[in-house]
């Protein structure tokens, strides 16, 4: 599978050697879909027209081939409407107040500003009400675990780190800002990190690989005094729990007595087994390329050999077969075709699986559907999306508002159940497990359920008004 997008295609034709109809045949058999014609100069010999063509990504390169094959045509313009929408960035800082003369320059900078830098020297707090720092979450890449991509660099993770701050900015208005290192040490991200923290509210870690980022995280909390958190790790785990404790009263089955294997013991597979264990879970299965990870065997990564010790009570050992034998839930963060029909039919009855590898998930859903209850997937084309953008905005927002110094492991599981309450028990059924990130209610009711967490567990540093 493949993601779709739009192209428009400015083509000329010389009708003594070409027809619209065999550029269109063409177009067919190349993967495109012809949703709009345009012509943009009529002529007797030559035309000129603009095609709006829908194509899978996959696509794309050998539709314009095909295209500069064809005799008698000329291609002079594609233009793709993802990379339109990326022109020049997707994000920008605008003024809150205009400045129209001299009285307002002189609030806003030289001589006024002096008097609030003053008052910032002698209370260092007042930047939460003075400046924009608590509103402002930095966005932290160093471009090694980029979505799907891998370790791509620092420029080309640029606009996945735009995105993040549009979601920041339109789901829980948040100031975040992007800021793509290059480097690789983890010292040196952690040194930059904590250089520019004073400016930000909240640290946003993001497509760090595995397992450098276990670390980075580990040390900025402990080291900064403001909210850090690894969305690829927690937010992963926050809400496929979500989208579990509602799978699993969609089936009648509870978390402690449930047989659970987790494939991909990255970043996100470590912090789901952590999460489930402490949500009750009591028999989970952590499988990677090695197998299913145990306790007779020693492990360079520290915290594969933490979860050798705390999961896996048979201490068994093998691979996904194994694994899969009665097994109730299946929660893929791996790869594509990990998962096999033939591991499905030796599930217990009523089984749960969550095939999280995006774009492509761990089996193609369409294989799963007949041998599963309840199937989740990390794609938008289909129903129960397991997606980070349900949990991020809103345990922002609350850590936040409160000023929280961490996010600590009450928060995230109150995110959870936070997120898996925005769905009605009366709505709840097989298709519908998880919110829409277009659910207005999640970050409100997130940021809640992070507020009382953190208030009751001593890391809040003030009371929102609107808490009781």
């Amino acid at each position: 599978m493949s993601i779709a997008t739009t192209m428009i295609i400015r083509l000329e034709i010389r009708k003594s050697e070409a027809s619209f109809g065999d550029v269109a045949s063409k177009l067919a058999s190349a993967g495109g879909d012809i949703v709009a014609i345009d012509v943009i100069r009529g002529g007797k010999d030559v035309t000129t027209r603009d095609l709006t063509v829908n194509v899978q990504d996959a696509a794309n390169e050998e539709i314009i081939r095909v295209l500069k094959d064809m005799p008698g045509i000329k291609v002079i313009n594609v233009s793709d409407r993802t990379f339109l929408a990326h022109l020049g960035g997707k994000i920008e800082v605008t003024p809150k107040m205009p400045i129209k003369n001299r009285e307002d320059l002189s609030l806003v900078y030289t001589p006024g500003v002096a008097r609030v830098c003053t008052a910032i020297a002698e209370d260092p707090s007042k930047a939460y009400s003075l400046t924009m720092k608590r509103n402002t979450v930095a966005v932290v890449s160093d471009g090694t675990a980029v979505l799907g991509l891998g370790d791509i660099g620092p420029e080309a993770a640029m606009p996945v780190m735009e995105g993040k701050a549009m979601l920041f900015k339109q789901l829980a208005d948040i100031d975040a800002f992007p800021l793509c290192l290059d480097t690789k040490d983890p010292e040196e991200i952690i040194q930059i990190v904590k250089a520019v923290a004073p400016g930000f509210g909240g640290i946003n870690l993001e497509d760090i690989s595995s397992p450098r980022c276990f670390e980075i995280e580990r040390r900025l909390s402990a080291e900064l005094d403001i909210p850090v958190f690894h969305d690829d790790q927690h937010g992963t785990a926050v809400v496929a729990l979500a989208g579990l404790l509602n799978a699993l009263q969609v089936v009648d089955k509870t978390i402690e007595d449930s047989r659970i294997v987790v494939v991909g013991i990255g970043a996100a597979g470590v912090s789901i087994c952590r999460l489930l264990l402490a949500a009750g879970a009591k028999q989970i299965y952590a499988v990677d390329r090695a197998g299913i990870l145990h306790r007779d065997e020693a492990y360079s990564n520290p915290e594969w050999s933490w979860l050798a010790e705390a999961t896996n009570p048979e201490n068994l050992s093998g691979g996904l077969d194994a694994a899969m034998r009665g097994a109730d839930i299946f929660i893929g963060v791996s790869g594509p075709g990990i998962l096999k029909v033939e591991h499905l039919k030796t599930m217990a009855p009523d089984s749960i699986v969550f095939a999280m590898a995006n774009p492509t998930p761990e089996i193609e859903p369409e294989l799963a559907e007949p041998y599963v209850k309840v199937l989740a997937t990390g794609r938008s084309d289909y129903p129960n999306q397991i997606n980070n953008v349900l949990c991020f905005p809103g345990i922002f927002r609350g850590a936040l508002d409160c000023r929280a110094k961490t996010v600590n492991l009450e928060m995230k599981l109150a995110a959870a159940q936070a997120i898996a309450a925005v769905v009605h028990p009366d709505e709840r059924n097989e298709q519908y497990i998880i919110p829409s990130i277009f659910n207005e209610k999640v970050v409100e009711q997130v940021r809640l359920a992070v507020i009382r967490a953190a208030i009751a567990t001593g890391i809040a540093r003030r009371v929102p008004p609107d808490i009781s």
